[in-house]
């Protein structure tokens, strides 16, 4: 990201706690533990998607997310010559060579740390938040809308739920593959996620929470870049952006798992991928598959110069 750092909303310890604690909704029966699934391996091969390609806006790659039934990849960014806070975002459709196949905007939404995709037949869903906070700049709630290319929306044309009635600056992550919603938003004492089934979201309905965990701490003082979901894991994305070409001390690109069931981190890994980038900023995560053979683990990074940044997108597919 250019200009809002995201330090200051990542704090707290990986301990599971009970869905109802922080005012989530709890309407039925639910179980904390999550079908037992494969985890990507962190420091597997690094695998290389595309780089250097321009999005609909010459801003920073914020997120992204494929609809893997459709083949399709979306990235998200701040519309250009809107302010940092606005919430005014573009949407590019990619081709699997980050090619520009389209675009949205979408008009007082929040920032797109991350967002996700669900397939309805041939139509592409998106989640993301929306009703921005301008003192912040983040969605205080949570949306989903069909993919229309050229149409810009605005806030107040979209279908809104508040899932957790104290919680703020919401992100999304879809697990197509699990049928799962994940919801990331922000309370008091720190961030928190919530798993739901993606059935009963896309219905409004956030009644049962499957699982829910305070996030873990990452690594001090660096920016929290992105997440996605996969079965019972949780995977998070964090660095910083550089000028120029690296050396290995000057590397801030983590990618960390966690063990929902477990409640604790279990693998992370320093990636020295795309190096040679130009400004090199971790954003955003997503995972594409709906198998394990094809399941893909992807991490993304701004690059480029001010005015002129492009999207880079690497990948892990090695589970255990």
């Amino acid at each position: 990201m250019d200009s809002l750092s995201r330090r200051g909303l990542l704090t707290g310890a990986g301990a599971l706690v009970a869905a109802g604690t922080f005012g989530v909704p709890v309407a039925t029966a639910r179980t904390l533990t999550l079908p037992t699934s494969k985890r990507f391996k962190m420091s597997a091969t690094t695998n290389e998607f595309f780089r250097s390609q321009p999005l609909h806006d010459a801003t920073v790659m914020q997120s992204f997310a494929f609809d893997t039934p459709n083949n399709r990849l979306f990235a998200a960014q701040l519309k250009a010559g809107s302010g940092a806070n606005s919430g005014d975002l573009a949407l590019t459709q990619l081709d699997f060579a980050g090619n520009e196949l389209g675009y949205m905007y979408l008009t007082g939404f929040g920032h797109a740390v991350s967002i996700g995709t669900e397939a309805a037949g041939s139509t592409t869903y998106l989640w993301t938040e929306t009703d921005v906070d301008t003192a912040s700049g983040r969605g205080r709630q949570l949306c989903r809308f069909p993919w229309q290319n050229g149409k810009t929306l605005t806030s107040a044309s979209v279908t809104k739920w508040k899932p957790v009635p104290g919680g703020s600056v919401f992100t999304p992550a879809v697990d197509q593959r699990f049928g799962q919603l994940g919801l990331r938003y922000s309370l008091s004492d720190g961030m928190h996620i919530n798993v739901y089934s993606l059935a009963a979201a896309r219905a409004g309905d956030f009644s049962t929470v499957l699982a829910t965990f305070k996030q873990p701490a990452l690594t001090a003082g660096i920016d929290f870049q992105g997440w996605t979901l996969y079965g019972a894991y949780a995977y998070f994305w964090e660095g910083e952006a550089y000028p120029g070409a690296p050396d290995e001390t000057q590397a801030t690109s983590k990618l960390w798992c966690y063990d929902i069931n477990a409640g604790q981190l279990v693998d992370s890994f320093l990636t020295l991928a795309g190096k040679s980038l130009t400004y090199r900023e971790p954003e955003g995560m997503a995972v594409y598959g709906s198998t394990d053979a094809t399941a893909r683990l992807y991490f993304g990074f701004a690059s480029g110069v001010t005015g002129d940044r492009r999207a880079n997108l690497f990948y892990r597919n090695t589970l255990v």
